[in-house]
């Protein structure tokens, strides 16, 4: 298992109070990474932590809350890394959100620059600050968690999905700009996975049900199954994997669901 073997790594993940950024900090810390718990709430990353603690040893877990929104907030979050860990190997920019649902024409201007500062200026900024860093070491690895919502159409989350795609497009540059340094940057795409943040795209059970007929495994997916690509992508088993998006769907964009 040396190949997904993460001992002596440090990595931030942002929203990781919940979903699939939790999923992605507790499989983190099971193979060996020192994993930094960063969502809004000080007190809700702490819980977290606490818990991987308890179940790894003290020190595997740190909580440092910030504010994806708020640049200063992000500074702060890299900087109290490198006091309390010294050094980052993996960022993980999973932290977004979606204040509007409805067709396009509805949202607000407000409600679309959110999208936007939240779902992609917030991660170009936390790359632009962890990547000088691994640039000097010749060594790193960015995870943007992007969306299946990326690579198709919606008539209710549509200006969503257009940050997603701009993700798509920040992973490529990055790579590109970095490969020259062995600084990896790639994307995961999960469809709809079990989490509070999809709750009003599955909550329904008839909305649920329509999802599993798209989708070939017949069902949707749970945060624990985003984890295993995180690990690897974070992992010495992807050492020449970069500028892609891997993308986590139960099959549903095989089939022409979604």
């Amino acid at each position: 298992m040396e190949l997904f073997d993460l001992t002596g790594k440090v990595a931030i993940i942002t929203g990781s109070s919940r979903g699939i950024g939790r999923a992605i900090a507790e499989a983190y810390a099971s193979a060996g990474a020192k994993v930094i718990i960063s969502s809004r709430k000080q007190a809700a990353c702490e819980e977290i932590a606490a818990a991987i603690n308890a179940q790894h040893g003290e020190d595997r877990a740190i909580a440092i809350a910030a504010n994806i929104s708020d640049k200063s907030a992000l500074e702060a979050l890299v900087a109290e890394t490198r006091r309390q860990a010294g050094k980052i190997d993996v960022l993980v920019c999973n932290a977004a959100s979606n204040p509007y649902y409805g067709p396009m024409e509805g949202i607000s201007d407000e409600q679309f620059r959110k999208i936007f500062d939240n779902n992609v200026l917030a991660n170009h900024w936390l790359v632009s600050m962890v990547a000088p860093e691994m640039r000097d070491r010749k060594d790193g690895a960015i995870i943007i968690v992007s969306s299946v919502g990326g690579l198709i159409g919606s008539n209710v989350i549509g200006a969503y999905n257009v940050s997603k795609a701009a993700d798509f497009q920040l992973v490529r540059n990055l790579a590109v700009e970095f490969g020259p340094h062995n600084v990896r940057v790639n994307a995961i795409a999960p469809a709809v996975i079990r989490t509070e943040f999809a709750r009003a795209l599955w909550e329904d059970p008839k909305a649920e049900a329509a999802l599993q007929r798209i989708t070939p495994l017949r069902r949707i997916g749970e945060p624990d199954e985003i984890a295993g690509t995180a690990i690897f992508l974070a992992s010495k088993a992807s050492s020449y994997l970069t500028g892609q998006a891997i993308v986590i769907d139960g099959g549903a964009t095989v089939q022409g669901g979604l």
